[in-house]
């Protein structure tokens, strides 16, 4: 059995460097100091890439994964989603910028050039985004 490649130190956590390359097929060895590339699925465990190399198969279809997996779908949500935070981002945080169109900005624009919008209502709706306006609290 070959054992997964190490990228940081058991010991202190810093990373490694490779030393020695060797050759199974011609018993060749080769030492130095090598560049490794580390990619963020070395920190996958062996389940975490099976699943992965499933939902690749399966062209990202969930549905597919149930019946080959024989899990139910929010079994599978969530191990994505563990994937998703083991490769170091937010499941639903990484959401595609809003698109406006150019007559869209214009107007937004011109609203606020002409008053009628506020400077954080026009930033908000530029990013896509519904705009609340926050009310002083009262004093009492």
């Amino acid at each position: 059995m070959v054992n997964k490649s190490l990228s940081k130190c058991p010991v202190c956590d810093e990373d490694l460097v490779v030393t020695r390359l060797y050759c199974v097929n011609c018993n060749t060895t080769i030492e130095g100091h090598f560049v490794a590339e580390h990619t963020p699925f070395g920190n996958l465990s062996p389940e975490q890439m099976q699943f992965l190399l499933t939902f690749v198969r399966c062209e990202g279809k969930l549905n597919r994964m149930e019946d080959e997996m024989k899990l139910s779908y929010p079994t599978l949500r969530s191990r994505l989603n563990e994937i998703v935070r083991a490769l170091g981002y937010e499941p639903g945080k990484e959401e595609a910028p809003v698109q406006l169109s150019a007559e869209e900005r214009r107007a937004i624009l011109e609203d606020l050039d002409q008053g009628t919008i506020t400077w954080d209502e026009a930033q908000a709706r530029l990013r896509g985004e519904k705009y609340v306006e926050s009310k002083p609290a009262q004093a009492e």
